[in-house]
């Protein structure tokens, strides 16, 4: 907790970074081509700060930043000069994580970080939101708008976990220029991936809160899928959830 009050917002922008800017004005397939040719997921819209995402100023605390992510359920968060108001960086759980993990040998390491995930009841393990290979796109879509996720497992007959559809893969959909094409199913979408795909990440609740943090920051994603002896999905582990044990719950927020 003291070391969160003791780094602000500005302290975990990277020295070299890319934002990209959009106007409300530009047609949403030219954003999304603009996306894909930048390489981010997501952009920042001056126009649509207020309804879509809470802006920081570069000011506020560490602490700060993490709890309004985690109480607005938001996964981005503008860092905003106090001075010209430009847009410096978009703050995300991934990031925040990140800079907690390279400041971890200099904490004294938590008594929790040794519990399990069914110890401390990190996570959801009710009405998961997930589909099936056969599921339409335009479903998986609908599923994304109502269920406010940013991933889809996906689960076969038997509850086994086979794969999993994000929302950073929608943006293939510009690159292949497969928009106008939305009953295919989810399956045949994600043959269309252009970046290699190593797997979906998994965990069991028997595991480690610390050797869950250490696996989701190693592998860069955003969520781990918990699953049973027989890969069976029975939770999700978001960086919001790890996010809110680290630092929220532990000081009484």
């Amino acid at each position: 907790m003291r070391f969160m009050k003791c780094h602000k917002c500005y302290d975990i922008i990277p020295t070299s970074s890319k934002l990209v800017v959009f106007d409300t004005t530009l047609q949403v397939k030219k954003a999304f081509f603009a996306l894909v040719a930048n390489g981010v997921r997501a952009d920042a819209d001056h126009h649509d700060f207020i309804n879509i995402l809470t802006r920081y100023y570069k000011s506020p605390m560490h602490i700060d930043a993490v709890y309004s992510l985690i109480k607005n359920k938001i996964h981005r968060l503008p860092v905003i000069d106090p001075v010209s108001g430009n847009a410096l960086y978009i703050l995300t759980h991934k990031r925040i994580l990140k800079f907690l993990q390279l400041f971890v040998c200099e904490m004294p390491m938590p008594a929790f970080m040794k519990q399990t995930l069914e110890e401390l009841g990190v996570g959801t393990y009710s009405n998961i939101a997930y589909i099936h290979p056969d599921t339409p796109l335009i479903t998986a879509l609908s599923v994304f708008t109502h269920r406010r996720v940013s991933a889809l497992p996906v689960v076969d007959h038997n509850g086994k976990v086979v794969d999993i559809y994000s929302k950073f893969d929608v943006i293939n959909l510009a690159a292949e220029k497969t928009y106008n094409n939305l009953d295919v199913t989810v399956t045949q979408a994600l043959r269309h991936r252009s970046q290699y795909f190593e797997g979906v990440m998994k965990c069991n609740k028997l595991e480690t809160l610390e050797t869950i943090v250490d696996r989701i920051v190693k592998a860069e994603v955003h969520r781990l899928v918990v699953v049973d002896e027989e890969a069976r999905i029975i939770g999700i582990v978001s960086l919001s959830d790890i996010l809110q044990a680290l630092v929220l719950t532990p000081a009484g927020t």
